[in-house]
């Protein structure tokens, strides 16, 4: 993680749910006890372990991602070969997908990454394009993004649980408590996942740079990231769900766009290539 801008934002954000992870803790202790604390923290670690371990297995799953051949697919493992030792980090595992829609996504850590590219973005894309795209997706997992994601998805996954808890064991325990449980979960957990889309969306930025920096010049994958626009916006069917879609290299808003959209825009992105 090269980026000092990506590092300040971290420790900011970091801190924010760190301090949002103790605040809950502090709760459930006050609640129900100190003997609850370890509870908490191995039910913490198993929680975002199994969050990392399904989440990778479900994002390959749900596009049928398949190991990319390297006789078929010679060019792209060549290119991926040559950006991992430019950029530092072993050569991910390589798949790909017929997605409906152009467009690619990277799961796992450092040693143990994997990119998964469309087919419908191979076809689409120039040899340059598609290394920008490529050297994007290896960006994410050096500055190990993904791994970042689901450490702060699981901490708004463990702050709303105490959340309903503490509602269910301090009320009536009625139907009406379980409701309530639910609804405050829920918005707790919107709550924090507010900052970690901010993180998000400022990893893109700083993929796009890093892949830039990569290729030489930021022109290919700006033009790269108008032609998946332009392919998504036109496509009907995509099995790219939302889970999926916030992994990729282009994703759509969801929500409220500006607070909870995963990427930030697209226009924005390419002028920021290209200037």
């Amino acid at each position: 993680m090269r980026n000092l801008g990506l590092k300040v934002r971290m420790v900011i954000v970091g801190s924010i749910l760190f301090a949002l992870y103790a605040v809950a803790a502090a709760a459930a202790i006050f609640v129900f006890g100190s003997g609850v604390l370890p509870i908490v923290l191995i039910g913490s670690v198993v929680l975002i372990g199994i969050q990392y371990k399904v989440g990778k297995w479900a994002a390959l799953k749900s596009v049928g991602a398949e190991d990319m051949p390297e006789d078929r697919f010679r060019e792209v493992h060549r290119s991926v070969e040559q950006l991992s030792r430019d950029m530092g980090i072993e050569k991910p595992r390589l798949m790909y997908a017929d997605m409906g829609v152009p467009n690619a996504f990277a799961v796992g850590r450092k040693k143990a990454g994997i990119v998964v590219v469309s087919t419908e973005l191979i076809q689409l894309l120039d040899h340059d394009e598609l290394e920008g795209v490529l050297a994007h997706e290896l960006a994410h997992i050096r500055n190990r993004d993904v791994v970042m994601m689901v450490l702060g998805q699981g901490v708004a996954s463990v702050v709303a649980i105490v959340a309903q808890y503490i509602v269910l064991l301090t009320g009536d325990n009625d139907i009406a408590d379980f409701f309530l449980a639910i609804i405050v979960g829920q918005i707790v957990q919107m709550l924090v996942m507010i900052f970690v889309m901010a993180i998000s969306r400022y990893r893109e930025y700083v993929a796009d740079g890093d892949a830039a920096d990569a290729i030489g010049r930021g022109e290919p994958l700006a033009r790269a990231l108008e032609k998946i626009s332009a392919g998504n916006e036109r496509a009907s069917d995509s099995a790219v769900d939302e889970q999926v879609n916030a992994l990729c290299i282009f994703g759509r808003p969801i929500g409220l766009a500006k607070l909870f959209s995963t990427h930030p825009p697209t226009e924005k992105r390419i002028d920021r290539l290209r200037n």
